[in-house]
C-alpha cells in the first residue's frame, strides 16, 4: 500500500508530529509504507482452525496466598507528618475548583 501525503498529513496532525524536513518526511513514509507491507504480508497467513493466544507460555501462573497483616499502624504513619489532621495527611490542594 502506498500511503499519499495527504494521508501523512492526517497521522502527523492526530500523532502531533512535525514532518516539516523533507528527508525526515521521506524516511517516515518509506517506514510507514514498509509496516504497511509487513501487515498486509501477515493478512495473506491462513489462520483458519487456529484457536487465539490468550497467554503466552503453557504453564500457569504460580500466584502466592494473599496474607493480610498490620505493618504499619495509623499513628505510626502520622507521626512525622508536618501537617496532619487527627487521621488523615493535609497536603496544599492542587486541583482548583475554576
Amino acid at each position: 500500500m502506498k500511503l499519499d501525503d495527504a494521508t501523512l498529513d492526517r497521522i502527523a496532525e492526530l500523532a502531533k508530529l512535525d514532518f516539516s524536513d523533507p528527508a525526515a518526511r521521506a524516511n517516515i513514509l518509506q517506514d510507514m509504507e514498509r509496516v504497511l507491507a509487513f501487515v498486509a504480508k501477515l493478512e495473506e497467513v491462513n489462520t483458519t482452525g487456529v484457536e487465539p493466544l490468550i497467554f503466552m507460555t503453557e504453564g500457569d501462573d504460580v500466584l502466592r496466598e494473599d496474607v493480610v497483616y498490620k505493618e504499619l499502624t495509623k499513628a505510626d504513619a502520622l507521626r512525622n507528618m508536618p501537617v496532619k489532621d487527627s487521621d488523615y495527611f493535609k497536603v496544599p490542594r492542587v486541583v482548583d475548583k475554576g
